[in-house]
């Protein structure tokens, strides 16, 4: 690492857009790691974020952003090229904290573990949901049996809105529609909360303007889809965009099995304000409530990792296990 025994780790921003600014504004707060660097293309989305780390240098191009001597380098950039900037900071030993999907299918989130694993670096994507406090409770009490077997699980994901940059609805940059940008997060949860058992069997049906599609040449807004795991648990996945849902998003997971349920659902049509409840009958069990600052924890103990000297973790395989869920989806 470049770090010097005792210094702080150096860290690069690559994209500072909305979700870039955030994600620094979180690590910087945490004052685990030294803020040196960032790029973008948009003079002003970078000017933005040097306010937030008035000692970083802003640079032209990935390449002078690990020129800088980086320990680790966070990425928030379109889809399409979040496996190639990976694997070139991954190759000059800087670990990467990513932006979903790491790639656009699992051969591509292969060759990023891959070189991680080989240059023994820290890799993290930031699913940021497993943060939130809710799914952490039900995450524990699932984890421990509280529900038995689990043998259903529901999960949803609609967004009333549509993305708001172009290159989300280009196939070859994103690799994918709603499924590749909110599926992934609740796919994720669900195989993560159940101890990623095999996925056996996939069904699904994609849409784009209320019309079947039939390649993944065409980008999603609607989809609907269900994974048979080897645990014998059906998992039932249905997200959008700009579905006329009657507020600004729906979103859930909910758990079933033969001791009790549990689910984790949004407040009011909010995409940030979540509860999460145990299920016995009739009855519930409320294990957490708003307000919960979630939104950069992923971010914070990925930048904790790196500031405590950690390398490669083997639970980078199963990003590998939810890309392949999507190809299956997709296929």
């Amino acid at each position: 690492m470049s770090a010097a025994p005792g210094a702080k780790p150096r860290v690069g921003f690559l994209g500072v857009g909305w979700i870039g600014r955030n994600r620094m504004e979180a690590i910087v707060r945490s004052e685990q790691v030294q803020v040196v660097g960032v790029c973008d293309p948009s003079a002003d989305a970078a000017r933005e974020a040097r306010a937030l780390a008035p000692g970083a240098k802003c640079v032209g191009s990935l390449d002078a952003l690990l020129d800088l001597g980086l320990d680790g380098l966070v990425i928030a950039t379109p889809s399409a090229v979040h496996a190639e900037q990976s694997l070139r900071a991954l190759e000059r030993g800087v670990a990467v904290f990513c932006q979903k999907p790491l790639g656009r299918t699992a051969p591509e989130v292969r060759r990023v573990v891959d070189v991680a694993r080989a240059k023994n670096r820290l890799l993290g994507v930031d699913l940021s949901y497993r943060f939130t406090t809710g799914v952490r409770q039900l995450h524990e009490r699932i984890r421990a049996g509280a529900l038995g077997h689990v043998y259903a699980v529901n999960l949803v994901f609609h967004n009333a809105y549509g993305p708001d940059k172009a290159w989300f609805y280009d196939p070859k940059q994103a690799g994918g529609g709603c499924v590749m940008d909110l599926g992934i997060h609740l796919v994720d949860l669900a195989l993560w909360t159940l101890g990623f058992p095999a996925v056996e069997a996939v069904s699904s049906r994609r849409f784009a303007g209320g019309h079947p599609l039939a390649s993944r040449e065409d980008v999603e807004d609607f989809a609907a889809a269900q994974l048979l795991l080897g645990t014998g648990t059906t998992v039932q996945l249905a997200c959008s965009w700009n579905l006329p849902a009657g507020c600004d998003a729906v979103i859930e997971a909910a758990f079933y099995g033969t001791r009790g349920g549990a689910a984790f659902r949004n407040v009011d049509g909010s995409f940030y304000d979540f509860t999460a409840d145990l299920f016995q009958g009739t009855r519930r069990e409320r294990l957490s409530a708003p307000p919960d600052a979630w939104g950069g924890r992923a971010a914070v103990a990925w930048a904790a990792r790196l500031a405590n000297g950690e390398r490669f973790d083997a639970e980078a395989e199963r990003l590998v296990d939810v890309a392949a869920a999507l190809d299956r989806l997709y296929a």
